[in-house]
């Protein structure tokens, strides 16, 4: 518990660090989360899906049995955290925020409005070249009208590289398909399955420590 507090503060930290965050356009909102009106805030994290009966229970059983059929490893986001690096994350978002504030609230549209990107590239090596399964929320790098797209990032909460600050280098993965991949929503809530490698790779939106060969994308059901 104690992990995926200091997790969740970290969010809310990079969402603090953007206070004139842009509100979220629900003309592109992701699927539902746990918030009052049904639709993701920015910085909301990827919900933990609800089995709420025994047919649901019984699905995820199943589900469960044929990913260790195929190998695969079903990862939550602070999976990708080496030991001791929440820590290290809370303190840099403390630093960060002290600098920030330092000169009194930031002004919309000034020097200091900007979207910085805070953390390390520090992975846990072992799950490099993993089979993995991992929920989170799309960003591409471009959107339109029917939109197809082979590259983009994962990242584990809404609104990220977008309408706050980007997550952590080693809590953003970069997503390449070989088949391209048509989206919805700019924003959506999905569960991705392929190889994970620590590799990095660097973008305008963000920086990620982390990528993944995508085999299979599912939506994400809360």
């Amino acid at each position: 518990m104690m992990k995926n507090a200091l997790i969740v503060s970290v969010a809310t930290l990079v969402v603090t660090a953007c206070g004139n965050a842009t509100p979220v356009d629900t003309a592109m909102a992701a699927p539902q989360s746990t918030s009052a009106s049904n639709e993701p805030e920015v910085g909301d994290r990827i919900p933990e899906p609800r089995a709420t009966d025994e047919e649901r229970q019984a699905a995820a059983e199943a589900k469960a049995a044929a990913l260790r059929a195929r190998g695969v490893r079903e990862i939550g986001w602070e999976e990708l955290l080496p030991e001791g690096e929440e820590e290290r994350l809370a303190e840099l978002y403390q630093q960060q925020m002290a600098m920030l504030y330092s000169g009194g609230p930031i002004a919309e549209g000034s020097a200091a409005d900007v979207m910085v990107q805070i953390g390390t590239f520090n992975t846990v090596k072992e799950l490099d070249q993993t089979k993995v399964r991992i929920p989170g929320y799309t960003v591409p790098f471009e959107f339109g009208a029917n939109a197809e797209i082979s590259e983009f990032l994962l990242v584990p909460y809404y609104g990220a590289c977008l309408h706050a600050p980007p997550p952590p280098p080693n809590q953003t993965v970069f997503a390449i398909a070989d088949e391209p991949i048509k989206l919805r929503n700019l924003a959506q809530a999905v569960w991705l399955e392929g190889t994970l490698y620590t590799q990095t790779q660097e973008s305008e939106l963000a920086d990620a420590a982390y990528t993944i060969r995508i085999e299979r994308v599912e939506k994400y059901q809360y």
